[in-house]
């Protein structure tokens, strides 16, 4: 249990009407239940929909550019985690991780080996990250910096990259004590992940053509020392 939930039970602990709190709260948890339920009964695998605060949210096509940041930056991650043997998994888009209320698709997601290990090949549901990308669009961007935020720092995502497309940059979260620290905020240099030991990548690569061509180049390269 993190600092923060002791604080907000201690909160309620001292209302006089802590125990119809508590019933309303209870209530609340049986009907989410059923209708994540029903989420899981009727989802299927052509949908981008996530399953939020009760709600069932179903997810607009997102714009090319959207589309590029993601393809690049899950290529460049998987590359180099197959270059170093990792047996670590990244995935994209279309993995559904179950936290304790919610349901979320991240745009990326990686599983170090500790965790892969025990994945099946018909596994639906996973664990939380140990390292999520999320990149925003106009539909998504409040999600992703609030309840998103506070879901994957609370569940131990112990690193998260917001990514801009449109304005070109990267916010990188590292998880300190339970909370999410800032480590960076920029739209130059190298950024370099806590949780990927050694990966590091130009943030220009994630949205400049030319560059991004060149960071591939390298990325292959890492490849053809495996052959």
């Amino acid at each position: 249990m993190n600092l923060e939930l002791k604080k907000q039970i201690e909160r309620i602990k001292k209302q006089p009407n802590a125990f119809i709190i508590l019933n309303a709260l209870q209530n609340l948890y049986e009907e989410e239940q059923k209708e994540r339920m029903y989420f899981y009964e009727t989802v299927s695998e052509n949908d981008k929909a996530e399953f939020i605060n009760g709600k069932i949210i179903i997810h607009s096509p997102v714009m090319y550019r959207h589309s590029n940041v993601v393809s690049n930056l899950s290529f460049f991650i998987n590359t180099f985690i197959v270059s170093r043997n990792l047996q670590a998994i990244v995935a994209v888009e279309k993995l559904m991780i179950r936290l304790t209320r919610n349901d979320y698709e991240p745009d990326i997601c990686f599983f170090g080996k500790e965790k892969a290990k025990d994945f099946k090949a018909d596994q639906l549901l996973f664990p939380a990250p140990d390292f999520v990308v999320e990149v925003l669009s106009k539909s998504t961007e409040k999600t992703d910096r609030t309840i998103k935020f506070n879901d994957y720092q609370s569940h131990g995502v112990k690193e998260y990259w917001i990514v801009d497309p449109e304005n070109e940059f990267v916010e990188q979260y590292v998880l300190e004590n339970e909370m999410y620290e800032l480590k960076e905020k920029t739209s130059s240099g190298q950024i370099n992940s806590f949780v990927i030991s050694g990966f590091e990548i130009p943030v220009k690569a994630f949205f400049d053509k030319q560059l991004n061509n060149e960071t591939m180049r390298h990325f292959y390269l890492l490849l053809e020392k495996l052959l």
